[in-house]
């Protein structure tokens, strides 16, 4: 009897181990030869490079295994990224190309309420046409059992799996890869994700194909032209992140979570990064010219701040007249806002202001203190600006400053004028902990010379040297009320600091703000202008 159970195991054991030897495949020889032709990696070897060696755990391995479909075209599970535990999931485009059928729905819904349930952050690795039709066999089938297609559809699956999206939204950080085409259901959820990494040339988003298009609206459009990487990066902004291959984008996945917590009750990871925290840069101030209407590149003025020039920039091609990113500043993750004055003078606009508000609501979501460098001239005047709703787009800011309650240190480069002051938000109230002005800036509603062109427009018609007047006016009101040296014996929400030593005050400042506490209105949340 001992022996016949013994058989029993070792027959069932053996039964196992090549279940799982044909699960590993994953996908017929041809379909994973067709992937590596267009330039992509199979949804294992996309965890292999993303995963820590050997600590892949891989859950629900045999779902639907017995129809010939390992997985249902998805795998899932947990592993380590640099030693800490996340969830992934890799969508399988060998299997049923990927397309999200009744099992890899309630897959993804699982992976991703894991992730909420244990506070870790989710990495998914998209590679999924969209929800996959019946076939008329499997039609067929559920008529004979008197069911309608639709009740596939279940409580946890592929129509709902948006819900513990929206329920880790704040809760853990979450990470999207477009690794091949997808859309529909496939685009939506990444669109929920806080980050969206996409590869050149093999990756696209969009919720209506190309073929769709040309049919009901007669437009011709590529697959790259309609939803490439490339015009999500700079044209929608929808990406966060465009990488030239998919060995970069797992790459730049690791350095992001590098740069984040497990999740919002954390603080972001420490990292030694050898650099001295009361250095002084005399370098600094040469960057940027003292005339207000020259521009300069604001990079170089974020990379002598930081620790080792190390800047993680986000949204790169998107709305360039803002930049924002992840550092460090005393080997702590420090979320950087910045004008770029040789984009647009460094202007707020309808699609910065999204870019902006977006950037520092995930700040304050995960403990993330907020440097804020300012140079900018306000607001984009003109039409085309106006009617895009640069009020709503602008508002979003004003919330998510008001909003925010991590710590917050601004600097004042070289100019701020009209509501760019309150877009930067280096007004009294906002709620911003220190701001540092250098001695060369000016502040005020207007620049010098539109400030003055008002005060004097009666004189100035009368005058008999105007261009004399002028200058001689614009240089007085430089010396005074643009003048932050002026300013400073009357404004206690101002400190003047020397260029030089703008890093340590930084620091300094961040240093005196750890353990920052804010009082929220108890509420259930609040309604954002969108």
């Amino acid at each position: 009897m001992k022996n016949n159970e013994e058989s029993v195991m070792n027959q069932r054991i053996q039964e196992l181990q090549d279940i799982e030897t044909q699960v590993l495949v994953h996908g017929e020889e041809g379909k994973i030869k067709k992937q590596h032709a267009r330039g992509r990696l199979t949804a294992r070897e996309r965890l292999d490079l993303l995963l820590d060696p050997g600590s892949f755990v891989e859950m629900d391995m045999l779902i639907d295994h017995l129809s010939g479909s390992a997985g249902d075209g998805i795998v899932t599970g947990y592993g380590n990224v640099n030693g800490r535990r996340v969830f992934v999931y890799s969508q399988d485009a060998t299997v049923r190309g990927g397309s999200i059928g009744f099992y890899h729905g309630q897959k993804m819904y699982r992976v991703i309420e894991k992730a909420l349930q244990m506070r870790v952050p989710l990495i998914g690795l998209n590679d999924s046409p969209g929800a996959r039709m019946e076939s008329m066999d499997e039609v067929e089938a559920l008529k004979k059992l008197g069911r309608h297609p639709l009740s596939q559809l279940v409580e946890k699956g592929r129509g709902a799996v948006f819900y513990p999206n929206t329920r880790a939204s704040g809760a853990i950080p979450q990470i999207s890869a477009i690794m091949g085409t997808c859309g529909g259901i496939s685009v939506y959820s990444p669109a929920l994700t806080d980050f969206i990494f996409m590869v050149d040339k093999t990756s696209h988003m969009f919720i209506t194909g190309p073929r769709i298009v040309e049919s009901v609206m007669g437009e011709k459009v590529t697959m790259d032209e309609l939803g490439g990487a490339k015009v999500h990066a700079t044209v929608s902004g929808v990406c966060d992140f465009r990488c030239k291959d998919e060995k970069e984008c797992i790459e730049g996945i690791k350095r992001l979570l590098s740069f984040l917590p497990d999740n919002y009750t954390m603080e972001p990871p420490v990292c030694d990064t050898g650099d001295d925290a009361e250095r002084l840069d005399d370098e600094v101030s040469h960057i940027v010219p003292a005339d207000p209407y020259k521009p300069f590149d604001v990079h170089k003025i974020i990379e002598r701040l930081v620790d080792n020039g190390d800047f993680f920039e986000i949204k790169k091609g998107f709305a360039q007249e803002i930049v924002v990113g992840f550092c460090r500043l005393d080997n702590r993750t420090v979320g950087i806002v910045a004008n770029q004055p040789k984009v647009r003078a460094g202007s707020l606009t309808v699609d910065s202001s999204d870019k902006q508000a977006r950037f520092i609501r995930f700040c304050d979501c995960f403990n993330i203190p907020v440097l804020l460098l300012v140079d900018t001239p306000a607001y984009m005047p003109g039409t085309s600006q106006e009617h895009a709703g640069i009020i709503r787009h602008g508002a979003k800011v004003l919330y998510a400053l008001c909003e925010a309650v991590v710590p917050r240190v601004a600097v004042i480069l070289r100019k701020s004028y009209g509501g760019g002051s309150l877009g930067m938000g280096v007004v009294p109230g906002f709620g911003t902990d220190y701001i540092f002005i250098w001695p060369t800036a000016e502040r005020g509603v207007l620049g010098a010379e539109q400030a003055v062109a008002l005060y004097y427009k009666e004189q100035l018609e009368t005058v008999e040297d105007r261009e004399a007047f002028l200058k001689e006016k614009v240089q007085e009101y430089r010396q005074t009320m643009a003048n932050p040296i002026f300013e400073a014996s009357s404004n206690l929400n101002i400190e003047l600091i020397k260029p030089q030593e703008t890093r340590k005050r930084i620091i300094s400042a961040f240093r005196s703000l750890k353990g920052k506490t804010v009082f929220r209105q108890p509420k259930h949340h609040g309604n954002i202008p969108l």
